[in-house]
């Protein structure tokens, strides 16, 4: 391996760690094998700290190929909490509004996920790395101010109900998406569009492109991993 003329390193992110931070671990330990300062490496496509799986990484020449990386589909499997939403529509806050679901029904559910299906807009959710005026939203929303972004147009590929526990009210589905989608302002629709309430109690990421959870590599066996790469020190 050549970490300076590139590679790409495909890492499955820990729940509540930053996709920066998985990064920074990462550049730390390739950094240290090759005996330099600091190796460039980038990341194509952030995971929320709460979220987990597929983190690509790029290194030395191969962050040219980010952007392109960045446009490859991505599949998500995520949890839903029906009748109850967040300020982030995930588990970083406590629940802030309850809502009523005895009209919920499996049958409500599976007409509502199609009409997600197919190029849509979405509003990002105000607790979210969008910039506004050069600020990110989730730092202007923990300083108290308020936050309007703009609709997005994306496109969803395929959106698959794999479990309903209608007494608990939680749901899994599994999402194919392009880039720019958030799951989490996806629960928040998909409550509002049953007359109800929803967010992420749970997210994975379970494939980008032809990228696999399966095959990526776990970071607390990463430095495993390197020892046993035969790497060219340049």
């Amino acid at each position: 391996m050549n970490f300076n003329a590139g590679e790409i390193i495909c890492i499955d992110k820990p729940y509540e760690m930053t996709s920066f931070g998985a990064l920074a671990r990462v550049r730390y330990l390739i950094s240290k094998k090759l005996g330099v300062k600091r190796v460039k490496i980038g990341h194509a496509g952030t995971l929320d700290p709460l979220a987990t799986g597929v983190l690509v990484l790029c290194t030395g020449k191969a962050t040219k190929r980010i952007s392109e990386l960045q446009l490859h589909t991505k599949e998500y499997v995520a949890d839903l909490q029906l009748g109850a939403t967040t300020v982030s529509y995930d588990m970083e806050h406590p629940v802030n509004e309850t809502f009523p679901t005895t009209h919920i029904t499996h049958k409500l559910i599976e007409e509502t996920l199609k009409q997600f299906i197919g190029v849509i807009q979405q509003v990002p959710p105000s607790y979210s790395a969008c910039k506004i005026n050069g600020d990110r939203a989730y730092d202007l929303k923990r300083k108290g101010k308020e936050v309007e972004l703009s609709p997005k147009v994306l496109q969803i590929d395929g959106i698959e109900l794999l479990m309903f526990d209608a007494e608990k009210m939680q749901l899994t589905i599994r999402v194919v998406c392009g880039k720019g989608t958030y799951i989490r302002a996806l629960a928040r629709d998909i409550g509002r569009a049953m007359n109800s309430g929803a967010y992420l109690t749970n997210l994975r990421r379970t494939r980008v492109g032809d990228i696999c959870v399966e095959n990526c590599i776990g970071l607390d066996t990463f430095q495993e991993w390197l020892d046993q790469q035969n790497i060219e020190h340049i």
